[in-house]
C-alpha cells in the first residue's frame, strides 16, 4: 500500500506507432463491443460480463490476455449496453447491486470510469484492476516492481530488491480527482493497493476494502476515474472531466479541515498566510467541521489528522489529497513508498531537542521494539505549574499506544485504543483512527533549571518484531 509519486497520472505506453483504425464508434462482434475513439485506442468490453478483454493503443496490445481488466475478480453475470451521445459512448454493466459505466470521448485515448453500488459486492473488496501486458508495457512504477526479488519479507505483499522494498501496495498510474476517494471508507484518508509490475504491469483502484478500514463502507458513486494512455509524456490530472458539483468559492479556518458527511467526506488545507482554503467539489448535503487551538509552549506537527512533516512521512499530504497534479507539488513521500525496514529510511531512533531541531528530526512512527522517542525542552518559571500534553495519533498496530515519562515523572495507563485490525506503516499507511491522548501533568514536574526530558514508549500487551511490534502514528504533539 505503500504511496506512489504521481498517483494522477497514467502508466505511460512508449513509442507506439501503429495505426489504429479510424471511426469514433461502437462495434458488435460477438459477445463483445468495440470502442473505437478515434484517438488512437481501441478497446473492447464482453457484454456479458463487463470485462475489458483488449485494449490496443496505436496497434499494440496493453490488455494481458491471461487475465482480463475488471471489478473485483470479475462480476461474472453483468449485461452490458451501451448509447453514444454526440462524442461520448457510454458502456453500461450492470448486476442487482452494482453498474459500471465506461465511457470514451471522441479523439481522447482513454478509458472514462464510475462504479455506483448499493451493496460491497461479493466478489470481494470494491475494486478495478487493470491488467497490462507487461512485454507491452514493461517500465511501471519502479517503487512497485517485484522483478528480480529473492522473496517476501512480510506476508506476500513486501518484497526487497538489492535492499530497497517494493511492494504492490504501492504507485497507480491511473487518473483520480480530488474527490475520487470520497465515498470511500475514510473518505479522502483512503487508501490501499495501488498497483504491482510482476508478470503482469497491474493497475488498481480500491473504492472499498477491510485494510485499515476506518468507516462503514459508503454505497453509491464512486470515482470518476480514467485509464489514460500516452504516447510518453505524463498526462495532466485536469484529463477527467466531470462537471456539475458545488464548491464553497472560499471558507475561512486556521487548521486542517476535514468535512464530513454521512455519503461522502472531502479535506482541505488553509493557506498558512491568510488561512483561507477552498474546498474541492462537494456533493449536496449539509456537512460538519470542528477545530481547536490553544495557545502552546511548543508544538510539534499540525493536527490535521497526518504525520505530515514529521521524519521518514515527508509530503504526505500530497498524496492523500490526491490532486498532485493540480496543485503543482512535488512529491517525496518516503513510507508511503518505502518499507519502513528499506535502507533508505532515515534511523527511526531520535531525541529531539526542541529550539535546536525541527519537527522533521522526530520520526513519524515509534515502535515497541525499535526504541521510544525522546524530547527535550526548557520552560521559564512561570511555565512551571500544571500544564497540558496532548499526543495525537492516526493509526496504532497491536494495541499500541503512547505511555510518558517526564523527568521523574509517569503518565497514566491507556486502554487498548479502537483502531482497525490491520497491518498499517509496514504497508504504507499511516491512517486508522484519529485519537487524541490528553495528558494532565501536575504542578512541579516541569523545571525551569536545565532541560525537562519526555520519554514517549509504546506500551501493549501484544509483541512483535522490530517493525511489526505495536506501534503508533504521530499526528502532532503540544504543550501548553
Amino acid at each position: 500500500m505503500f504511496r506512489r509519486t504521481l498517483l494522477s497520472a497514467s502508466l505511460l505506453l512508449a513509442s507506439f506507432i501503429a495505426p489504429a483504425f479510424a471511426g469514433f464508434g461502437v462495434k458488435e462482434s460477438g459477445n463483445s463491443f468495440v470502442v473505437d475513439t478515434d484517438g488512437g485506442l481501441v478497446f473492447t468490453v464482453n457484454k456479458q460480463s463487463g470485462d475489458i478483454t483488449s485494449m490496443l493503443y496505436n496497434g499494440i496490445q496493453a490488455q494481458d490476455q491471461t487475465k482480463f481488466s475488471h471489478i473485483g475478480s470479475g462480476l461474472g453475470n453483468a449485461p452490458c449496453s451501451w448509447t453514444k451521445i454526440g462524442n461520448y459512448i457510454k458502456i453500461t454493466c450492470t448486476t442487482s447491486t452494482l453498474t459500471q459505466y465506461y465511457v470514451a470521448q471522441y479523439k481522447n485515448p482513454a478509458i472514462h470510469m464510475a462504479t455506483y453500488i448499493t451493496a460491497e459486492p461479493s466478489v470481494g473488496e470494491l475494486r478495478f484492476i487493470a491488467r497490462l501486458n507487461r512485454a507491452s508495457i514493461p517500465n511501471g512504477y519502479g517503487a512497485a516492481n517485484i522483478a528480480g526479488s529473492s522473496g517476501a519479507i512480510e506476508g506476500s505483499d513486501v518484497f526487497t530488491v538489492s535492499g530497497q522494498t517494493r511492494s504492490k501496495w504501492i504507485g497507480a498510474y491511473m487518473i483520480i480527482p480530488g474527490t475520487g476517494y470520497e465515498s470511500s471508507s475514510g473518505g479522502p484518508f483512503f487508501r490501499d493497493i495501488n498497483n504491482q509490475g510482476g508478470s503482469i504491469q497491474e493497475l488498481y483502484y480500491y473504492m472499498n476494502s477491510g485494510h485499515t478500514q476506518t468507516e462503514a463502507y459508503r454505497m453509491g458513486l464512486h470515482g470518476p476515474y480514467l485509464l489514460q494512455f500516452t504516447t510518453g509524456s505524463t498526462p495532466s490530472a485536469t484529463s477527467i472531466w466531470h462537471s456539475g458539483r458545488p464548491r464553497e468559492s472560499k471558507l475561512r479556518a486556521c487548521i486542517w479541515s476535514r468535512i464530513c458527511k454521512g455519503k461522502a467526506s472531502v479535506v482541505a488545507r488553509a493557506d498558512a498566510g491568510t488561512g483561507n482554503y477552498y474546498s474541492p467539489a462537494m456533493k449536496p448535503g449539509t456537512y460538519t467541521m470542528t477545530k481547536a487551538t490553544p495557545a502552546v509552549i511548543w508544538q510539534l506537527g499540525e493536527f490535521d489528522g497526518t504525520p505530515r512533516g514529521f521524519l521518514n512521512a515527508e509530503l504526505v499530504y500530497s498524496d492523500y489529497m490526491r490532486i498532485y497534479q493540480t496543485s503543482n507539488m512535488s512529491i517525496s513521500s518516503m513510507i508511503e513508498t518505502m518499507h519502513p525496514s528499506d535502507k533508505r529510511m532515515h534511523e527511526w531512533p531520535r531525541t529531539i531537542t526542541i529550539g535546536q531541531q525541527g519537527e522533521g528530526y522526530f520520526p513519524m512512527a515509534i515502535f515497541k521494539a525499535i526504541a521510544p522517542a525522546v524530547i527535550r525542552f526548557s520552560v521559564d518559571s512561570s511555565q512551571t505549574g500544571a500544564r497540558t500534553l496532548q499526543i495525537g495519533i492516526t493509526l496504532a498496530f497491536a494495541g499500541g499506544r503512547p505511555q510518558v515519562t517526564i523527568n521523574n515523572w509517569t503518565g497514566p495507563t491507556y486502554s487498548p485504543p479502537d483502531q482497525p485490525n490491520s497491518r498499517g506503516v509496514t504497508r504504507g499507511t499511516w491512517r486508522g483512527n484519529n485519537i487524541m491522548y490528553t495528558i494532565n501533568i501536575p504542578a512541579g514536574v516541569l523545571v525551569s533549571t536545565g532541560r525537562n526530558v519526555l520519554t514517549i514508549t509504546v506500551i501493549s500487551g501484544s509483541s512483535g518484531d522490530a517493525y511489526l511490534s505495536p506501534n503508533i502514528v504521530v499526528d502532532a504533539i503540544r504543550l501548553y
